[in-house]
């Protein structure tokens, strides 16, 4: 007997054996049931997801001997005839061979005709979109009044090239492509009835391969079949479809997993032996890093019949959920910018090198290289971890104090996150004599123990609130102004040192001053800057000044025109002044005026940037 290849000995003869399109099948069975039935349909989809299929199985259900029901016989001589094809009422045609009008014209002349044996005359035209312009014009009153005993089923799958005049006339079903897991298990139920041994990893590579096309599945079945010789193992499918052994990707994320940079090279060059695509094994990564993101946020949603299932759950609890999203975003611009790389082996090691070097640390430090050891050695670079150095024991009483030992510079490279400066100036204050050491450091010393931070005391209370001169507070940080004696220009510069952003600091920055007192100020806001203004921000404004000042003061603002200067105003003032100055500091420059006497050069106004700083608003 001759041998029937998978796609159709397996194809559905009902719509109790499809698989997927529930939307469509409940939308006809209804229709079918309750004879609510429509003189056209049009199935769309991309390949190999049952448009021919449903089609074929609706022209049973509407020819069936045993009526016209949802659910047809199949044994009739009708059902049989469908079957193979050979029924003289079901006209199959393939537009994409018979484009022309008069193609057209010469099917339609015997629509008038009824029916030879059945009970409709359904004319089945297969990628419709193919016919030509006057094709569909002679085809439009045909479509939208047709005779009874004639039914259209009409398949495309790029419905946006017919006409709107076709697509009004049409009951229209998008079906869509089926999900991986459909189809693998779809695949299992199939080999099972064929007692061909099979692996469910196999299975899942074979259904990832079909994208979403039943058809194209059973089709790369048959040569997996082939290819492993009456079985479908796991490493002759990846050999047969050219693509990576999950299991690469699996130890790919657990190298990165345990900051093993050693493993995860050796894994690149065990992939680069099979002669890989290494952009299918990016997006092979990109689907491990989707799959851990779901496992680690909806567990519930992850497929537990999946091969890598007990891989999965292990990983997801190696990783933060940061580090699943940065991995994947990394891995998707990775895969970007291997197309523009003339190697792409390097390209996808520069990629997981990228996620091994910024995946943020849990818990652990990166070594850095230890370089004057190895300059003394005369040998490569060693990577060391720095080693906690135990601060010295101290004989005296805890009430004296204990100088710190004078900066020597180590010998090895400490950490960036323990990296000191060379020189910090200790700010003693002003009441206390800075101390003295009592035995001076020795420099001969090879390793000083690293620099302790200065114990830091409980936060001291505002330099305004102190009892100190002006002359102690820093000079960087000049106190708040009296908020009782506090004028425009005062509170610009209140403004300036208060850390506003978004659109508070927009309403602070169009704000004017208009009176102040130990208990309210009241602010002017232009009509012209109330599109952000809301209710709330009076009350989130003093906030920000009671903190910053350690007052209590109520805020007021108040919409009205004011001639009192705001601190965008002001800033603008003073950028104005400081461009000014510029231009003309360049106009009297001896070189500029050279350059205009000799080349006639012209001085470009809009490009001149004051060396002073700008400032960006209020």
């Amino acid at each position: 007997m001759e041998y029937q290849v998978l796609a159709r000995k397996f194809r559905p003869r009902n719509f109790v054996e499809m698989v997927g399109q529930e939307h469509v099948l409940q939308a006809l069975i209804n229709a079918l049931d309750n004879n609510r039935l429509h003189h056209a349909y049009l199935f769309t989809g991309t390949r190999g997801v049952g448009k021919t299929t449903l089609a074929r199985i609706l022209a049973k259900c509407l020819n069936c001997e045993q009526g016209v029901s949802s659910t047809p016989c199949g044994e009739c001589s009708i059902c049989l005839d469908i079957a193979a094809n050979r029924m003289v009422d079901l006209i199959e045609v393939d537009a994409a061979s018979r484009t022309k009008v008069d193609d057209t014209r010469e099917l339609l002349e015997n629509v008038q005709y009824a029916p030879t044996s059945g009970r409709y005359k359904i004319y089945l035209i297969d990628e419709v979109h193919m016919l030509s312009a006057h094709s569909f014009n002679a085809l439009l009153k045909t479509l939208e009044e047709p005779p009874p005993h004639v039914k259209f089923l009409l398949a495309t799958t790029d419905p946006q090239k017919l006409p709107v005049t076709v697509l009004s006339r049409c009951l229209q079903f998008n079906l869509k492509n089926l999900a991986p897991e459909r189809i693998a298990d779809h695949l299992a139920t199939v080999l099972a009835s064929e007692n061909v041994p099979a692996e469910q990893e196999a299975l899942w590579a074979l259904a990832r391969a079909a994208q979403g096309s039943m058809r194209d599945a059973l089709s790369l079945t048959d040569q997996a079949i082939a290819h492993g010789n009456g079985k479908v193992a796991s490493s002759d499918v990846s050999a047969m479809l050219g693509s990576i052994e999950r299991t690469h990707i699996v130890d790919i994320a657990k190298a990165l997993a345990a900051d093993d940079g050693a493993a995860l090279l050796a894994v690149a060059a065990a992939m680069a032996e099979q002669g890989p695509d290494f952009d299918a094994a990016a997006q092979e990564l990109l689907a491990l890093w989707h799959q851990l993101a779901i496992a680690q946020t909806v567990p519930e949603a992850v497929d537990r019949s999946m091969a890598y299932f007990a891989d999965l759950v292990s990983l997801a609890g190696q990783f933060s959920r940061e580090q699943v999203q940065l991995c994947y975003q990394m891995t998707l611009l990775g895969r970007k910018d291997m197309a523009a790389a003339g190697d792409q082996r390097a390209a996808f090691e520069m990629l997981l090198l990228r996620c091994l070097a910024f995946i943020p640390a849990t818990g652990r430090e990166q070594p850095r290289a230890d370089s004057a050891d190895s300059a003394e050695q005369g040998g490569s670079p060693e990577i060391k971890k720095p080693q906690p150095v135990a601060p010295p024991s101290d004989p005296r009483p805890a009430a004296e104090p204990v100088a710190a030992p004078a900066p020597v510079i180590e010998a090895a490279i400490e950490p960036a996150t323990a990296r000191q400066p060379a020189q910090q100036p200790a700010q003693q204050p002003a009441q206390q004599p800075a101390q003295q050491p009592t035995n001076p450091p020795s420099t001969a010393a090879a390793v000083a123990p690293p620099l302790q931070p200065p114990p830091v005391d409980d936060e001291p209370p505002p330099p305004w609130l102190r009892d100190e001169p002006l002359a102690a507070l820093d000079d960087h940080r000049q106190p708040p102004p009296r908020l009782a004696s506090l004028d425009a220009d005062g509170w610009v510069e209140l403004r300036r040192q208060l850390s506003l952003g978004g659109t508070l600091g927009e309403i602070a920055s169009n704000c004017a001053l208009q009176a102040a007192s130990a208990e309210r100020l009241v602010f002017t806001l232009s009509p012209e800057a109330t599109a952000l203004y809301g209710d709330h921000h009076p009350a989130e404004l003093a906030d920000s000044i009671n903190h910053h000042c350690a007052s209590r003061v109520a805020v007021v603002i108040e919409v009205a025109e004011s001639a009192l200067a705001t601190p965008r105003s002001a800033t603008s003032e003073e950028n104005a002044a400081l461009l000014a100055a510029a231009t003309e500091a360049l106009y009297a420059d001896p070189e500029v005026q050279r350059a205009q006497q000799l080349l006639g050069a012209v001085l470009d106004e809009s490009s001149i940037v004051p060396a002073e700083r700008i400032r960006e608003g209020g």
